[in-house]
């Protein structure tokens, strides 16, 4: 809010101009438009308009100024579209008022705001002005939304759908939720990732469910790295040791986080590389593919084969050697037992169908692992009762192609289904990993097969020590590797997943946004910050800017006030109260 006084000498300014502009103009004959080709006769000495709208004095439809001539470089540009930085032209046909410190951050005569600049729609326009839907410090300094809700997407938001209700696709602060899209006046709406459209929270979309290959089945970006060594790659969680161009990395590429979209750090947000401090909880993403066991018929109305070979078929006990020790170039495991005898597979056309999409033979369902910090600092994911699928949408039992089963608990389960997780490490050394699961479980490190559990068996139990295999798994320490753990569940009665991680982890960023820390942090902006910010009367608001009060020089009637001067002061006819002063 402006205080009276400044909006006074500002008025008197705009006044000024305007007898100047009607004397200029006039000039005693009565003429209100000067000839063209007179000569300069302008407020401002420029050539008069020639008859466009443009020049004319006459604010008109889709023009944001117009000051009686077309030059640039006075406040109103050549053609009355734009109000140059630092200029007021409220006036048509008067010269622009110059506001000379109008971008230094500080709040001065004629100023609504000062943010530093003299850019608009960032809250405080080039003209040191306040845009509509956001809110301003009084002293100066960063703008930021002034209300969620009402239909004005402005500051740290993202979305704006009217309400603040969480769960409809945008939060209660105006935020994307997680797998939502919801663009400018049109409902928020679910994303589809797998669709080759990027929108929404996704980070990017290739049209597949490949892991492995850049992005995620989660639509993530995924480190690009080989042998340990890695692109830069913003939003992929990583922060290479060194880094010249990341200044942190928050997992996204989302603005106003405190990470911006080129991971750089963003003013307002207190942010930290967090290499020794590890997190709750790890979240990894897996992809499921459903299969039909081999025990249904064929199903021509539905265009299905008969249920895969190598599931609810063969059940011989652990095998190794099943796979080769590297992985292809598309990141799957390669059969090693064509030609050779197996008593729990049955040949390589049917394994390749095991990690990949193929129509009408398996489903492809995209999850997340979620491993919780343990007392001991290893993160474990553990599920003696592993069916992921039971009440998952788009599985072969959802549509009817395939009966439920029953496990050692007498539970009826969906069975038959593969799963593939990758995880990302820097090598340090002490990494170790623990796995315990039936059937088929394969852990590759660096591409190469650090765990063999093959077969159809009960649960069986593996430890992977990265210092003792560095030199077979060509490990260095400071590069990043990848973890990639491939799982196959072929056989009824049981189901079991237990996941153990020790020191693996990477550099990352962790930023916290610096409003709501109940500490005034007046470089950001903040002009109170209370800790809850709820924005009642007399109260800190949203984004740690004064709520309504006495002083903002809006009169809050129904709060008690009977005027509002700008000011808390009294014996200026408005009381430091908001009260009417007598005499």
């Amino acid at each position: 809010m402006v205080n009276p006084h400044r909006r006074s000498r500002l008025a008197s300014a705009l006044l000024a101009s305007l007898l100047f502009t009607l004397v200029a103009c006039n000039g005693g004959g009565g003429s209100t438009k000067p000839d063209a080709g007179t000569g300069p006769n302008t407020p401002d000495g420029s050539t008069p308009d020639a008859g466009d709208d443009c020049g004319d004095g006459q604010r008109q439809s889709g023009e944001a100024c117009d000051d009686g001539n077309r030059v640039d470089g006075d406040g109103c540009n050549a053609t009355c579209t734009t109000v140059e930085g630092g200029f007021i032209c409220e006036v048509p046909g008067a010269p622009c008022v110059h506001l000379v410190n109008c971008g230094n951050g500080r709040v001065e005569d004629g100023e609504e705001c000062d943010d530093r600049n003299l850019v608009s729609g960032d809250g405080c326009n080039g003209s040191c002005r306040v845009e509509r839907g956001w809110a301003c410090p009084a002293q100066g300094g960063r703008c930021r939304a002034k209300e969620c809700g009402d239909n004005i997407i402005a500051g740290d938001e993202e979305c704006e759908d009217g309400n603040t209700t969480p769960g409809d696709g945008c939060s209660d602060v105006c935020r994307l939720e997680e797998g939502w899209k919801c663009p400018p006046g049109q409902p928020c709406s679910r994303t589809t990732c797998g669709d080759g459209i990027t929108e929404g929270t996704e980070q990017c979309d290739d049209g597949n469910t490949v892991m492995g290959d850049g992005c995620s089945p989660l639509c993530t970006k995924e480190p690009r790295c080989s042998d340990g060594n890695c692109e830069e790659t913003c939003g992929d969680g990583l922060i290479l040791p060194n880094s010249a161009v990341e200044e942190c990395d928050d997992g996204n590429t989302r603005a106003n986080d405190g990470c911006s979209p080129d991971c750089k750090l963003e003013d307002g947000f207190a942010c930290v590389l967090i290499e020794q401090e590890p997190p709750a909880q790890v979240s990894i993403p897996v992809v499921y593919r459903d299969f039909r066991g081999w025990d249904l018929p064929a199903d021509p109305a539905n265009d299905l084969p008969r249920g895969h070979e190598d599931f609810q078929n063969r059940n011989a006990g652990r095998e190794d050697g099943i796979v080769e020790n590297r992985l292809d170039a598309n990141g799957r495991p390669v059969y090693a037992k064509e030609g050779q005898a197996s008593n729990n597979t049955s040949n390589r056309a049917n394994f390749d169908q095991w990690y990949k999409a193929v129509e009408n033979v398996n489903k492809t369902i995209v999850g997340s692992f979620v491993l919780g910090r343990q007392s001991d600092g290893s993160y474990v994911f553990d599920n003696d009762a592993f069916f992921p699928l039971d009440d998952v949408s788009g599985s072969w039992v959802a549509e009817g192609h395939e009966p439920l089963r029953r496990d050692l608990a007498r539970q009826q389960r969906n069975f038959h289904f593969t799963s593939e997780a990758r995880y990302w490490f820097e090598y340090k050394g002490s990494e170790e990993l623990t796995f315990r699961g039936d059937d088929d479980v394969w852990v590759f490190v660096n591409g190469r097969l650090a765990l063999d559990l093959g077969g159809v068996h009960g649960p069986a139990d593996g430890t992977i020590f990265m210092s003792g295999q560095a030199s077979t798994l060509g490990l260095r320490r400071g590069g990043i590797y990848e973890v990639v753990v491939f799982q196959a569940e072929r056989h009824t009665e049981g189901s079991s997943y237990r996941l153990t991680l020790n020191n693996f982890l990477t550099a990352r960023t962790e930023c916290t946004a610096t409003c709501g820390d109940g500490v005034v942090d007046a470089d950001a902006g903040e002009e109170c910050d209370d800790g809850v910010n709820a924005g009642g009367y007399g109260e800190c608001g949203r984004g740690c800017l004064w709520g309504p009060r006495c002083g903002d020089g809006e009169t809050q009637e129904n709060e008690g006030e009977e005027c509002d001067d700008g000011n808390t002061v009294s014996r200026d006819g408005c009381s430091s109260t908001c009260r009417l002063e007598i005499g």
